[in-house]
C-alpha cells in the first residue's frame, strides 16, 4: 500500500543534512554553549551562526533573534512579555478571530488579568479588514497580533498594510509565522514587524526548537528566570544541537524557497482541481489566490471529517482536520466558524498540507482513493440526498 504524507502544516520529518548536524552537536561537540572552555566555545559559535542564519530569512540582525522551545512559547513570550513591559502606555490588545490557540488564548489570559481586548472578525476567505483594525485602534492600544498565514486554511493575510498601520499609530505589531517562515518571503523592515514568532520543526528541523525576533528597541518583559541566556529573555541551558538544526534548515528553505512553492502550488492545484471535479458538496476553504503553496483545505457535505481521516489513514494516507494542537476536539474549527462556514461543513474539513517530498504519484494516487471513501462514507448518512445537485459553495479560481 502506498504512504502518502499530506500534515506537513502539523510536523515536517528532519532532513538528512538537518538531522546529521543535530546528531553531530548531540554526540560529538555537546559543550555547554555557557562554558568558556573550548568544547563551550564550539557550541557558542553553533548558536550564532544559527541565529544569523534565521535573521537572514528575516532581513534582520542576528541580535534580534532569541531561541525558544518552539512557536508557543515564542508566541506566549511576544504577547505577554510586550504587554507586561508597555502596560504604562494602555492596556488595549488586538488580535483576529482566526489566530491559532497560542496567541488566542494568550490574549484572553491578558484580558482575564484586566486588559481590553477586540478580537477582529475576518471575511469568508479569513482575510482581515484593514478598516476594521483602524476602527478597533484607540489611545490605549499596545499590541496588533495578527498571524502571517492562517494555519489552518493558509490564507495569507495582509501584513504590510498592517504593519504600516501600526508604525503609523506607534503599536506594537507581532505576527505569528510559524506557517509562514521558510515558506514565504518575510521581510520585518519592509512590514514593519516588531516580534515574529517561528517554528523549526515546520521547516524539517528538530521539535522542540522555535525562535522569536524582537526588533531592536522594542521592550519585552522574560516570563521565566533563573539565567542570562539569550538576553535574559529565555534563561535555561540552550538547546544546542536544535538551534543549529533550525539555523541549517532556514538557510536551506530561504535558497529553495521560489522554486518549491512553485512546484507545491502546482501540486496543489492538481489536488484541489481533481477533489472538486471528481466529489459533488465540496467546497475549498480560505482565500484562493493569497494562501500558502502548500496548503488545501476543503470542506464535504454529508461527511463527519474523523471518519473520513480514519478512512483515508486506513488507505495510507495522512492528512488532518485543522490544527494538530485542537486535534481531538468535537467542537467544530473556530476558524471556519469565523468565516461563517456552516457548522456541517466545518465538521466535514479535511486540511492536506504538502512538503517538498510530496510528488505528483501522491497526489494521483490520492485522487483515486479520496472520492471512494467519501462516497462509502456517505452511502451510510441518512442525510445524504443521493445523486449530484448544484452546490453554490463549491467554488475554486486559479
Amino acid at each position: 500500500m502506498r504512504k502518502v504524507y499530506l500534515d506537513h502544516g502539523a510536523t515536517t520529518p528532519v532532513r538528512e543534512e538537518v538531522a546529521k548536524v543535530v546528531a553531530e552537536y548531540m554526540t560529538q561537540k555537546y559543550g555547554n554553549a555557557s562554558s568558556i572552555h573550548a568544547f563551550g566555545r564550539e557550541a557558542r559559535a553553533a548558536v550564532e551562526k544559527a541565529r544569523a542564519q534565521v535573521a537572514g530569512l528575516l532581513n534582520a540582525r542576528a541580535e534580534e533573534v532569541f531561541f525558544t522551545g518552539g512557536g508557543t512559547e515564542a508566541n506566549n513570550l511576544a504577547i505577554t512579555g510586550a504587554v507586561l513591559a508597555n502596560s504604562g502606555k494602555g492596556r488595549h490588545i488586538i488580535t483576529s478571530a482566526v489566530e491559532h490557540h497560542a496567541v488566542l488564548d494568550t490574549c484572553r489570559n491578558l484580558q482575564r488579568q484586566g486588559y481590553d481586548l477586540t478580537v477582529l472578525p475576518v471575511d469568508g476567505h479569513g482575510l482581515v479588514n484593514v478598516e476594521d483594525l483602524k476602527k478597533a485602534i484607540t489611545p490605549a492600544t499596545i499590541l496588533i497580533s495578527i498571524m502571517h498565514a492562517n494555519n489552518e486554511v493558509g490564507t495569507i493575510e495582509p501584513l504590510e498594510e498592517i504593519g504600516r498601520l501600526a508604525r503609523e499609530h506607534g503599536i506594537i505589531f507581532h505576527t505569528d509565522a510559524v506557517q509562514s517562515f521558510g515558506k514565504l518571503h518575510i521581510d520585518v523592515e519592509k512590514m514593519n514587524i516588531d516580534l515574529l514568532a517561528g517554528s523549526g520543526h515546520k521547516i524539517y528541523a528538530p521539535k522542540g526548537i522555535g525562535f522569536l525576533y524582537v526588533r531592536k528597541g522594542v521592550r519585552i518583559a522574560p516570563l521565566h528566570f533563573g539565567g542570562g541566556q539569550e538576553g535574559g529573555l529565555r534563561p535555561g541551558t540552550e538547546n544546542v544541537a536544535g538551534i543549529a538544526g533550525l539555523g541549517l534548515a532556514a538557510e536551506l528553505a530561504g535558497r529553495e524557497m521560489e522554486k518549491e512553492a512553485e512546484r507545491q502550488a502546482r501540486l496543489r492545484d492538481l489536488l484541489v482541481n481533481g477533489l472538486l471535479e471528481r466529489i459533488p458538496h465540496a467546497r475549498l476553504n480560505g482565500h484562493p489566490k493569497l494562501r500558502l503553496a502548500s496548503n488545501a483545505h476543503l470542506s464535504f457535505e454529508f461527511v463527519e471529517g474523523e471518519s473520513l481521516l480514519l478512512s483515508l489513514d486506513m488507505k495510507g494516507i495522512a492528512a488532518s482536520s485543522g490544527s494538530a494542537c485542537t486535534s481531538g476536539s468535537p467542537e467544530p474549527s473556530h476558524v471556519l466558524v469565523a468565516m461563517g462556514i456552516r457548522p456541517e461543513l466545518a465538521r466535514g474539513a479535511v486540511r492536506m498540507t504538502l512538503g517538498r517530498d510530496t510528488a505528483e504519484e501522491d497526489i494521483n494516487y490520492v485522487l483515486e482513493v479520496f472520492p471512494e471513501a467519501v462516497k462509502r462514507l456517505r452511502a451510510m448518512s441518512p442525510l445524504y440526498p443521493g445523486g449530484k445537485k448544484e452546490c453554490g459553495e463549491c467554488v475554486w479560481q486559479n
